[in-house]
């Protein structure tokens, strides 16, 4: 028999993965703890008991989102038979990956920071001044989980580039990204005009990243 611990880390886990359902059928619109709390099958009151509304519910959505980001990533940092530009493409094809499946939560993970967790973005511009958050800010904790990520992309960065070049150019590694999952999403890449793809631009930008980084 769960204990009562078991049973509400049972219960939260149910309402998080119900929220990131909602979340991927029809945007922040669509996640209400109502819901939620109906899609998880659990009482009406439970959802309440665990967020203190919508808005922490989002925030940790994105939290987790963040952590498996960063894992992902983690994992291609530490591969002992990947060259670093291979990692540095499989990082940022995780990246548009995300864009590509999970739209909604793409948006809301990267997007602008506004006055709503459904609004905000882990924009990395934004990240650092957060990073010192009290313990338990379910803010700070978001904020914590996506510098993670940063601090995991711009080591595999380093090692391509060198430190001193790496912010720089793992800004634009990331504006590419960005523009390359947003071209997809909207279906500007399958036109016959362009003729490319995601993984041979991604290709492209690590190769011109690469030969800048040894000329400098």
């Amino acid at each position: 028999m769960a204990t009562r611990a078991e049973s509400a880390a049972q219960t939260r886990r149910a309402l998080l993965d119900a929220a990131a359902d909602l979340l991927d059928l029809g945007g922040p619109e669509a996640v209400t703890l109502r819901e939620v709390g109906a899609r998880a099958g659990v009482t009406r009151g439970a959802p309440y008991r665990h967020f203190t509304g919508k808005d922490s519910l989002l925030t940790a959505v994105a939290t987790e989102s963040w952590e498996r980001i960063a894992d992902q990533v983690h994992a291609l940092r530490t591969a002992p038979d990947l060259s670093t530009a291979d990692k540095l493409r499989g990082a940022l094809r995780t990246l548009i990956g995300v864009g590509r499946d999970q739209p909604h939560l793409y948006q809301m993970l990267f997007r602008r920071p506004g006055h709503r967790p459904e609004e905000l973005g882990e924009g990395l511009d934004h990240v650092r001044r957060h990073l010192c958050g009290p313990a338990g800010d379910p803010t700070a904790d978001r904020m914590r989980a996506a510098g993670r990520f940063q601090d995991e992309f711009l080591a595999i960065v380093t090692d391509l580039v060198g430190e001193p070049n790496a912010r720089h150019y793992g800004a634009l590694l990331l504006a590419g990204a960005h523009g390359i999952a947003d071209m997809e999403l909207t279906g500007h890449l399958d036109t016959d005009g362009l003729r490319t793809g995601s993984d041979e631009l991604v290709d492209t930008l690590v190769r011109m990243v690469a030969d800048a980084g040894e000329a400098t």
